[in-house]
């Protein structure tokens, strides 16, 4: 790991034994100092790494880490490891230092529809993991003087209860008292539906951390990286909430006649808009699914049955169900059209989930 010395400007590496360091979160500018630059100039003073800096040695620590000048974009290998390894980068950290440049200082934070509430900070895909990871974050307004701090501490709970309601990020989360396990899949998608990313592919790989999985990145690929990203997350997880989501749809002429269908899968995080309070869960009397990706689409064993009013129309059970309907006999069934040619094969139409009884 590449890690800037807070005290000389300089780089240093360390390869398994990581010395104590503090990690920067941030939205990228306009005139920011890459690795690049250093290397071939030196250190140029900057805001944010001066202020990143002080505040470390401040806290007795001697090493920072920053994306913008601590990776070398230059090698697609040390990228591909970097984000990979960012949620564990960031949850490793002593402290994390979230710099909202956009929030001036001695603004009342609470108010409704705040300068604090309204940062860029709060919409950007790459912090997101960058809140949840570390266990303590401390954050900063423009001039870099505290605004507050999240962390398993009582005395800084009012200010976490704060950053529960701007982010809708579930509280005991965010003080490290649950982990990511025992929320749904769809549960930490929705966390991510109103974030965005400079690079379509970035929406994906933002969320890497979020889910316990690794890929290789391919930028280029465009929307393909979020459906790639589930695919992963399929191969660790039973979990069928991921398929629970709410979609546009799009036209599509099947047998001869028009029906809205649409993938499988979700397009963004987006989707999952509507999904906050979505458990995944085993109604009881109801078997747990078994399902594999092959070269034709989803292969899965679920309990189904066919719509009374069209024999082409039937509902496959999801092991999920809302919040308030955990331990009963509810859960999610998603619609699916019987093709025409393979009484075997399904594609699913336009409309959400139903919630049905066992």
């Amino acid at each position: 790991m590449r890690l800037l010395n807070a005290q000389t400007k300089q780089f240093e590496e360390f390869f398994g034994i990581t010395p104590p360091y503090a990690i920067l979160s941030h939205t990228w500018g306009s005139n920011e100092l890459t690795f690049k630059q250093m290397e071939q100039s030196g250190y140029t003073p900057s805001r944010k790494i001066d202020g990143c800096c002080e505040q470390a040695l401040k806290d007795n620590l001697k090493y920072v880490w920053a994306d913008t000048c601590c990776i070398d974009k230059s090698s697609s290998a040390e990228l591909s490891e970097a984000i990979n390894s960012m949620y564990a980068w960031y949850g490793a950290s002593k402290i994390c230092y979230a710099y909202l440049s956009d929030v001036p200082h001695r603004i009342e934070i609470e108010k409704e529809n705040s300068a604090f509430s309204r940062s860029r900070w709060f919409t950007r895909g790459w912090t997101l993991q960058e809140l949840i990871a570390p266990e303590k974050v401390a954050f900063y307004d423009e001039s870099w003087k505290l605004i507050g701090r999240k962390s398993s501490s009582e005395e800084d709970e009012h200010f976490t209860k704060l950053l529960s309601r701007v982010t809708r990020i579930n509280f005991w989360v965010l003080k490290h008292r649950r982990s990511l396990d025992h929320f749904s899949v769809a549960q930490r998608m929705s966390w991510a539906a109103c974030r965005t990313t400079t690079r379509v592919e970035d929406v994906a790989y933002s969320l890497l951390g979020l889910f316990g999985v690794n890929m290789p990145l391919l930028y280029g690929e465009g929307p393909r990286a979020f459906v790639r990203l589930q695919e992963e997350i399929l191969k660790n997880s039973d979990d069928e909430s991921i398929f629970a989501w709410d979609f546009d749809s799009s036209p599509l002429l099947e047998g001869g006649r028009h029906t809205f269908m649409c993938q499988l899968f979700a397009s963004s995080p987006a989707d999952f808009a509507s999904c906050m309070d979505l458990k995944a869960c085993i109604p009881a009397g109801v078997r747990p699914s078994h399902y594999t990706l092959t070269n034709k689409g989803l292969h899965i064993e679920a309990d189904v049955w066919t719509s009374p009013l069209d024999s082409s129309l039937v509902f496959a059970r999801l092991n999920c169900a809302p919040h308030d309907r955990e331990g009963s006999r509810m859960s999610l069934a998603l619609p699916l059209l019987r093709s025409k040619d393979n009484d075997m094969l399904f594609f699913r139409p336009w409309g959400p989930p139903a919630l049905v009884s066992s």
